[in-house]
């Protein structure tokens, strides 16, 4: 996790170029999603939100999604399960700042 994120997820004053160096961040974090991506990872997030793992998570959303369903190796879940983790707590920081992620 890099510091900037840090810096966003404790409570400090909020200042345009933080803001948008941060948002800049997160863009190249998670990159260019379709509708169709965004749909299926809030799936995702909406599943591990209510207390789910990351890999029953992605079975719901696959289930939800069919034609989005992914299928990670066994050495993939740990880094899904943190893309996840990330996304989760950018639409958190989102929400603090009052924009729609």
């Amino acid at each position: 996790m890099n510091l900037l994120y840090k810096k966003l997820t404790i409570k400090i004053p909020m200042h345009v170029d933080l803001i948008n160096e941060y948002l800049q961040s997160a863009a190249e974090m998670i990159g260019q999603r379709s509708q169709a991506e965004i749909d299926y990872d809030n799936a995702v997030l909406e599943f591990l939100e209510s207390g789910g793992d990351i890999k029953a998570a992605v079975r719901a959303a696959n289930q939800k999604y069919p034609k989005d369903a992914l299928e990670p190796g066994q050495d993939q879940w740990q880094d899904m399960a943190e893309r996840y983790e990330y996304i989760a707590e950018h639409k958190r920081i989102l929400k603090k700042l009052d924009m729609k992620g």
